[in-house]
């Protein structure tokens, strides 16, 4: 019984964060190159798996969009590199997508302070 409740509660946590992950995605992205400079798709992934201590994992067919989506914005660029056979594309901020890191940062600091404050039972 022990297990089935558990079992249950990991299945509503991930749900939970998928929905919670769509409306972050991109401010997440945001702050990751804002920190590490430029990255490239995958690095990105693996970074926001070892943040989140594994918690949240980010696939191709929501990282990819998102970053499109950001470069479409003019807020993050593209740089392609040859390793070995392959392409790698890098994307760093442009220094309008510096500032909207910045900007981005605040707003969900703000939101996150008054989700406690709607939710705190004191």
């Amino acid at each position: 019984m022990q297990r089935f409740a558990m079992h249950r509660k990991a299945m509503y946590i991930c749900s939970m964060q998928t929905e919670l992950l769509k409306g972050t995605l991109s401010t997440i992205i945001l702050k990751l190159l804002a920190e590490n400079g430029r990255m490239y798709g995958y690095q990105i992934t693996q970074k926001i798996k070892e943040i989140s201590e594994g918690k949240i994992l980010v696939k191709e067919g929501s990282l990819y969009p998102a970053l499109f989506k950001l470069k479409e914005e003019g807020w993050v660029e593209t740089e392609e590199e040859n390793i070995g056979k392959r392409v790698r594309r890098y994307y760093s901020l442009t220094s309008l997508g510096v500032l909207e890191a910045q900007r981005r940062l605040n707003e969900i600091f703000l939101f996150i302070e008054l989700l406690h404050k709607l939710f705190d039972k004191s």
